[in-house]
């Protein structure tokens, strides 16, 4: 039996083992259930964090994805150039181990060959010293032994004329053999040399076209199905250009285009190396010959020209409807010479209307006027705002790239206070040295300790 106290009246009553257990369980099923509520509280708060940290990731990776694609493309781009610049320096030291070994078999032969014919004369001199002694002591022999003489100056000839048609047979096959490997080692050279020449001219100049030519076929099935985009491969008047663009509607003619790619190998001497202007009256003719509205010149050469690297370059000031673009810039060229071609369809409609309705064609010159001064405003603004758009985008890289930074940077620090909040954040720690509940659990555990 247990006396117990109302803490409300004071009465003291007594109540056996069992009620004592049921009211001590009472009591602490609720400090149980208000510790699990607000563990439950925590856990959600916590769930919710996490899930923020874990879109905000998520999105990081996108990003972190997209800045990879496009320094994979430029690490080709750098690739491609190295491949290039290495086949280049291949070349050039076969054509120099090729050069010192020719020259190398070439010395060896005329050293072997002046010391085989050195022996050999000497040799030959030695046989002729044999018989001149053998002739002389054949003089002085007696007359018995004449024959016997005859006969070993005889073998002696004969041996000493074999021995030197052995010996010039020999230096002359050894001759034939040095000449054989001088030529197969110059038409080595030739091949290198040739292979060289179509690497750093043909191929460098066709690799710009093939990869204009993709990149148009990429999106000729969605953005120009009606166009035509091949090779101008009619030379009769003299010359040709690379490609020709056309494209009609209703039978009438909307756009034509005459492409020129030109490219530069890397090794190029810089004192023959060709600017982007010496093409420009080539490609104005081109355009002419073949009845071509607009004249584009893609090109890769003056790499470090502040003007041909900002974009879409104007240059109908020195012959009309000319333009300079980088590779980059190919697509969007045709796309906003298209859109002006249509725009210019819809006023020669407009102009069909205004002749039905007799209105002064004064009025209709003003407005193309007008219309053209407003494309003119509005190409130079697109360019400016495509290149403002593109400085824009790796302004928000960095700022998105210094805002990751910052989140795993707080990332770090929720996880050190949820560790701390896990080790360090129990009821007995939260109750140490509160007197009141000590108390309370004082109490509780006061009919164990009797």
């Amino acid at each position: 039996m247990a006396e117990i106290k109302c803490p409300k009246c004071g009465t003291v009553f007594t109540v056996d083992e069992s009620g004592y257990a049921q009211i001590v369980a009472q009591v602490r099923d609720a400090e149980f259930e208000r510790e699990l509520k607000r563990r439950t509280d925590l856990l959600a708060s916590n769930n919710a964090q996490a899930t923020q940290l874990e879109v905000a990731k998520v999105r990081d990776d996108l990003q972190r994805r997209a800045a990879d694609e496009r320094e994979m493309r430029q690490r080709e781009l750098a690739d491609k150039d190295t491949r290039i610049a290495e086949l280049s320096a291949k070349v050039d030291a076969l054509s120099a181990e090729q050069d010192q070994a020719v020259r190398l078999a070439q010395a060896e032969a005329r050293q072997q060959s002046q010391g085989d014919l050195a022996a050999a004369q000497a040799e030959i001199a030695q046989l002729k010293a044999q018989v001149a002694t053998l002739t002389q002591s054949y003089q002085q022999q007696s007359q018995t032994q004449e024959q016997a003489y005859k006969a070993r100056l005889e073998l002696a000839r004969s041996e000493a004329e074999r021995r030197t048609g052995e010996l010039q047979t020999q230096m002359t096959a050894q001759l034939a053999a040095k000449d054989v490997q001088i030529q197969d080692a110059q038409d080595e050279i030739e091949r290198l040399r040739d292979l060289r020449s179509r690497q750093s001219t043909k191929l460098v100049g066709e690799s710009l076209e093939q990869h204009c030519q993709i990149e148009f076929n990429k999106i000729r099935a969605t953005a120009f199905p009606h166009a035509y985009f091949e090779k101008d491969n009619d030379a009769s008047e003299g010359t040709k250009g690379d490609f020709i663009y056309r494209e009609e509607v209703d039978g009438v003619e909307l756009l034509s285009i005459m492409f020129e790619m030109k490219n530069e190998a890397d090794d190029s001497d810089p004192k023959n190396q060709k600017t982007n202007e010496h093409f420009f009256a080539k490609l104005d003719a081109d355009r002419r010959k073949k009845k071509c509205e607009y004249a584009v010149l893609v090109s890769l050469l003056e790499p470090e020209s502040e003007l041909y690297n900002t974009g879409i370059v104007d240059v109908s000031y020195r012959y009309p409807k000319m333009y300079v673009i980088r590779p980059q810039f190919f697509i969007p060229m045709i796309t906003v010479l298209r859109n002006a071609a249509l725009n210019a369809a819809d006023a020669r409609r407009e102009l069909a209307e205004v002749r039905k309705q007799n209105i002064d064609i004064t009025d209709f010159e003003d407005k193309m006027e007008a219309f053209k001064d407003g494309f003119s405003k509005n190409f130079q603004s697109a360019t400016k705002r495509f290149d403002t758009a593109i400085d824009e985008i790796d302004k928000t890289i960095q700022h998105l790239q210094k805002v990751k930074d910052n989140l795993t940077a707080s990332q770090n620090q929720l996880r050190l206070a949820n560790d701390k909040a896990q080790q360090q954040l129990t009821i007995r720690k939260l109750t140490w040295n509160n007197p009141t509940m000590k108390a309370r659990f004082a109490e509780l555990d006061a009919p164990k300790d009797e």
